[in-house]
């Protein structure tokens, strides 16, 4: 995000463990319709965006685009770039980081961050010329890209990221439009953690977060809302509100979800402190009962 500074270790260790989290919490009532290509979004689309919060693409990117992508990732993971900072290992890899192969790497990271400027495939993909129309359009402002990540779920150890909003970790104005993008390398599926959504729950504005397994919305506010499931393939993307509460379970099965996502705020948008963002979305001191 553009208001933090890159990481000066070569790479970091998620400082959540994942574990447990009650059955139930990502049940879902419906798989997310879907919309054929970034050229097939209508009028129509748009307004669905807005209603329901979120808007998923199918064959959004072509399979040589995914390649690249993928191939972006997996070089920077592997080392590639020694200059390269923006890397984070699932917890479970703590002990064992430095005795990784290259290869082996691939396996234990949970994120990348701030990677545009050190790989031309990932960045074109952030500056697509079929996506920044679309993103232009939902903002009704120019786009600029506020934070890049790669969000990577490994086989049988990715943890669950839970439900939150990802405008409660953005130092910025409630109200401010966030656009996310998130683009499917591999198949997201609902065995290894595909995005589970509530639909429409973005009009109803900033929730309060807690630490807990994560900074995250409190379980009894999402048990028995049934989400809807966002599965996609390869090259499939969701747009999303930076309100729209959203979370995925953890990987138990043996296939990779790696995914990359952007977010885009109007050009120009100014910065507030933690503090001024704490008084929206809350902390473990405000009205604590998560």
């Amino acid at each position: 995000m553009k208001s933090e500074k890159h990481e000066t270790e070569p790479y970091t260790i998620d400082s959540h463990a994942g574990g447990d989290y009650p059955e139930g919490l990502y049940d879902h009532r419906a798989i997310a319709d879907k919309v054929n290509g970034l050229d097939g979004i209508s009028g129509d689309g748009f307004s669905l965006f807005r209603q329901q919060g979120y808007l998923a693409v199918e064959a959004a990117f072509t399979e040589k685009e995914v390649e690249d992508g993928l191939a972006g990732l997996s070089d920077l993971i592997m080392g590639k770039r020694p200059d390269f900072r923006g890397i984070s290992f699932e917890a479970k890899a703590k002990d064992r980081v430095e005795d990784l192969t290259p290869q082996e790497r691939l396996d234990w990271v949970r994120k990348l961050v701030y990677f545009v400027d050190y790989d031309t495939r990932l960045k074109a993909l952030a500056f697509h010329r079929k996506l920044m129309p679309v993103v232009r359009r939902l903002l009704g402002a120019e786009p600029e890209l506020f934070a890049d990540q790669a969000l990577i779920k490994p086989p049988k150890i990715g943890r669950e990221k839970p439900w939150h909003q990802d405008h409660a970790f953005f130092d910025l104005f409630g109200d401010t439009p966030v656009v996310g993008v998130w683009i499917a390398l591999d198949d997201a599926t609902l065995e290894n953690g595909c995005m589970r959504l509530l639909s429409g729950a973005h009009r109803q504005g900033p929730r309060i977060h807690f630490t807990r397994r994560d900074w995250q919305i409190c379980d009894d506010e999402i048990l028995g809302q049934r989400s809807v499931a966002a599965p996609l393939d390869p090259g499939g993307l969701l747009l999303f509100d930076g309100l729209l509460p959203h979370g995925t379970p953890a990987n138990a099965s043996a296939e990779r979800r790696r995914a990359l996502q952007f977010h885009y705020i109007p050009k120009g948008t100014e910065d507030i402190s933690r503090e001024e963002r704490l008084k929206t979305f809350g902390s473990d001191g405000k009205d604590v009962t998560c």
